[in-house]
Formats: structure tokens, C-alpha cells, sequence
């Protein structure tokens, strides 16, 4: 007997509603946070982090969070599971389930991810699949509202690579009724298959998605200038190539200045200062890189709030007398 547990694997896995109601939650449980006041409505549970790829924000913002609401976290490095290599993805998943409360998987194919979850009796969240980034575009929604106060019309400017970062900000813009313009070189648009379904569900929400090879189409008139690195984990091989092909893709002075002067810069971090972004946009008036990273905690707490607070007692009984 398995109980059926919510997963998040990407952002279209929410709807807008859900979406809007976890943005609200994350407000309130940020300025509670800053308070003092304490929530252990994950008081007992425990979060099972089982990462192939390396981390600082994912993890840390995790394993705090777990512990701000009164519950606690395992590590879990690639050495130690090697999902699909040294045991089947469904066996692992078959043993955390009988331990753990949740699962933060971090790994390079999607597939994994939703393998995982498919066998998996308790939630899985996606901390980062070659394909998706959901955990950041909902903080950097967070960040957003904070900052414009609103989502719907905010116009992100989006520069550099078509990666999973950009692909979750297709479905996260979608939802949200946001104009999104990715401006990436010839050859590294965004997943065909998540661009589709964005302005399939664009036409329901009335955002506005479009996809140029010209940086200044994306940077004009733009709320937010967005970057991310040109060589994302596991290409590194393709980094003097990537280098070449996204010269004129930087976030320097002059894309800000093309943006406007009351532009906001958001990069998810880390960055590779002097490619996709300079130093002195990133450390200048209107960077919000920090914040976004803050965001990274209380978005993620809402997102443990709802999937493991109502998770008690209904892990697997496979196999128990």
C-alpha cells in the first residue's frame, strides 16, 4: 500500500492559484522569520537531501529551512547513492521512503527526478534537473512581487543560455501572466517542449513569451534583466565553445542602460564574473542578486510547509506485518 504523495518537479505541477497562495505564505513566513517567532509545524520530520550535484544555496537554504520549522535533514552526496548505478532509482527511492518524510533530489537527468518520485511514497522536490530549476524562479517570483509588487505584466528580459533556468521561467511567466523575452544565441534556445506548453498556457493567462538572438529586444523596456552562466554543470567541456557563441550576450552597463533606469538585475548564482555578467553590475545599484538568494529559504519553506506538513503517518507499509 502506497499512499500517494504531491510532488514538485516542476512549476506546472502548481496551478496559478497555488502559485499566488505559496508567494503570500512565503511573505508572511519571511517577516515572521525576521521576528523571532518560531514555526515547528515540521516538528519530527525529517528531509533527505540526495544531491549528484554540487551546492551552497540549495542545500544550505534547505537544510535551514527544515530546521526553522522544527524538523531536521540527511545529506545525501553522490558518492553515497549513485542513483541508477550502484542501486535502481526505484530502490532507493523504496528504502528513503521507509526513513524520511521528504526528498530534495539534485541530479542531471530529469528522468531520474521523476523516476524517483513515480516510486516514492513520501513528496520529492526537484532541487535542480538538467531540464528544471523550479525552487529558484519561485524565489525569484518572491523577489519580484517584493520588489514590484505584483507579477502579472512584469516584464523579465531574460540573457544567455536556454537551460533549465530559463526553462522554468518560461513555465513560471506562463502561469503567472508575465511578459518573458529570452535572448539567446542560435543553437541555445530553450526546451522546444516547455516552450510549447508556455505559450499554450500564455493564451490562458495573458503573459506574453517570446524568444529573439538579440540581447537589447530582451533588455527594452524591461523590469528585470536576468542571467545565468553560460556553461551550466556537466558542460564544462563546451566552455571555450560557449564562449565564443554567447560573445555580445553579457549583462554589462550597456544592456542595463538599454533597459532603463529603474531595472532590476537578478542572476541565480554563481556567476562567472566577467562573462555572462560584470562586477559592476553585479555589485552595483541595480543588482538584487542577494536577495534572490535570500529568497531561496523562505520560498522553500512554503514548499516543505505544504508538501510534508500533511505527510504524517502515511509513509509506505510495503512488506510490514
Amino acid at each position: 500500500m502506497t499512499t500517494k504523495a504531491r510532488h514538485f518537479l516542476t512549476l506546472a505541477d502548481f496551478s496559478r492559484a497555488d502559485l499566488r497562495r505559496y508567494l503570500k505564505r512565503a511573505v508572511r513566513l519571511k517577516a515572521s522569520t525576521r521576528a523571532g517567532r518560531r514555526n515547528t509545524c515540521l516538528a519530527g520530520k525529517i528531509l533527505g537531501l540526495v544531491f549528484e550535484k554540487p551546492s551552497l544555496r540549495t542545500r544550505v537554504t534547505f537544510e535551514v529551512g527544515m530546521r526553522q520549522l522544527g524538523g531536521d535533514s540527511i545529506y545525501l552526496s553522490a558518492q553515497e547513492v549513485q542513483l541508477g548505478v550502484r542501486e535502481s532509482v526505484g530502490d532507493v527511492a523504496h528504502n528513503l521512503e521507509r526513513w524520511l518524510d521528504g526528498i530534495v533530489v539534485r541530479t542531471f537527468r530529469h528522468e531520474v527526478a521523476e523516476e524517483l518520485a513515480r516510486c516514492s511514497s513520501i513528496p520529492v522536490i526537484n532541487g535542480l534537473t538538467d531540464l528544471v530549476h523550479p525552487c529558484q524562479v519561485l524565489s525569484d517570483m518572491l523577489t519580484v512581487l517584493e520588489k514590484r509588487g505584483r507579477l502579472e505584466g512584469i516584464r523579465i528580459g531574460y540573457v544567455g543560455d536556454g537551460n533549465n533556468l530559463a526553462n522554468s521561467w518560461l513555465l513560471g511567466a506562463a502561469l503567472m501572466g508575465m511578459e518573458l523575452t529570452i535572448a539567446c544565441p542560435k543553437g541555445y534556445e530553450p526546451d522546444r517542449a516547455i516552450l510549447r506548453t508556455a505559450k499554450e498556457k500564455a493564451k490562458e493567462t495573458g503573459a506574453k513569451i517570446t524568444v529573439t538572438h538579440t540581447p537589447k529586444k530582451a533588455a527594452k523596456n524591461a523590469d528585470v534583466l536576468y542571467t545565468d552562466v553560460w556553461t551550466s554543470m556537466g558542460k564544462e567541456k563546451e566552455g571555450a565553445r560557449r564562449r565564443v557563441a554567447f560573445k555580445g550576450f553579457q549583462v554589462n552597463s550597456a544592456l542595463v542602460a538599454a533597459a532603463g533606469k529603474d531595472v532590476l538585475v537578478m542572476h541565480c548564482l554563481p556567476a562567472h564574473r566577467g562573462e555572462e555578467i560584470t562586477d559592476e553590475v553585479l555589485d552595483g545599484p541595480h543588482s538584487i542578486v542577494f536577495d534572490q538568494a535570500e529568497n531561496r529559504l523562505h520560498a522553500q519553506k512554503v514548499l516543505l510547509e505544504a508538501l510534508l506538513g500533511g505527510q504524517k503517518g502515511k509513509r509506505s507499509t510495503r512488506g510490514r506485518p
